[in-house]
């Protein structure tokens, strides 16, 4: 058995919190993506100039920037607010950025962008008949998209979903860098304090691959389920 020399609970504990962060930046990541395809779909120009520049800034700059602008360019824009309100009009206002929600919030965001497309690509994969048809046969906007956009769309998002999931899995590393005790982290103070860095990280990327790989099976069962009665190629 490993023996991780005491740092096992550190390290389960850190894993929890790499889930954890994991599933609500999907969450997150899910929902602006979904306002975001929408709003490049739709016919107001401001909200399809507003979702284009997003996606195009959000994609143009590395992961790791937007982490360290989001955390530490954040902090330090609040604290010039604070500093502002307080010698302009005596108000105390101030708080701290929290390593675990600004992790969620930039992963998030960044996954956004992403998912924006996926669901834009699958939105217009759709055939328009059955919307017309929808239409015609009296449907409101919220139930077109509910029992005919929304099944189809998702079968034709499914794929790229499930590639975006598996790299913000391993992006979930990047927070270790803004002082969140992840998984990560917590090897890497464990490593320079047994000076064993092998010892540490191989059971970092054995708990990654355990993930991703168990997250690959769940995604094809999901494309099986979704494209049941389905002709490929058809």
């Amino acid at each position: 058995m490993l023996d991780l020399k005491g740092y096992g609970p550190a390290l389960l504990e850190g894993a929890i919190v790499t889930v954890e962060l994991a599933f609500l930046s999907l969450a997150l990541a899910l929902f602006i993506g979904l306002i975001g395809a929408s709003s490049k779909l739709s016919g107001n120009p401001v909200a399809r100039g507003v979702a284009t520049a997003y996606t195009t800034l959000i994609r143009g700059v590395p992961d790791l920037v937007m982490m360290l602008l989001f955390y530490y360019g954040g902090q330090v824009a609040v604290n010039n607010l604070s500093d502002f309100l307080w010698d302009a009009y005596e108000i105390d206002f101030f708080f701290q950025f929290n390593p675990f929600i600004s992790g969620v919030v930039t992963i998030g965001l960044i996954f956004g962008a992403y998912m924006t497309e996926t669901f834009r690509g699958a939105f217009l994969a759709v055939d328009k008949g059955q919307i017309e048809a929808a239409k015609a046969y009296g449907f409101s906007r919220w139930h077109t998209f509910r029992r005919i956009m929304f099944p189809q769309m998702l079968r034709h998002a499914l794929p790229g979903l499930g590639n975006n999931w598996q790299v913000l899995l391993k992006t979930t590393a990047l927070v270790s860098i803004i002082g969140l005790t992840d998984m990560v982290r917590v090897a890497e103070e464990a490593a320079k304090a047994e000076r064993m860095p092998f010892h540490f990280f191989i059971p970092v990327a054995a708990v990654y691959l355990l993930l991703t790989a168990g997250s690959e099976l769940f995604i094809k069962w999901l494309d099986k389920r979704a494209n049941a009665g389905v002709v490929k190629g058809g």
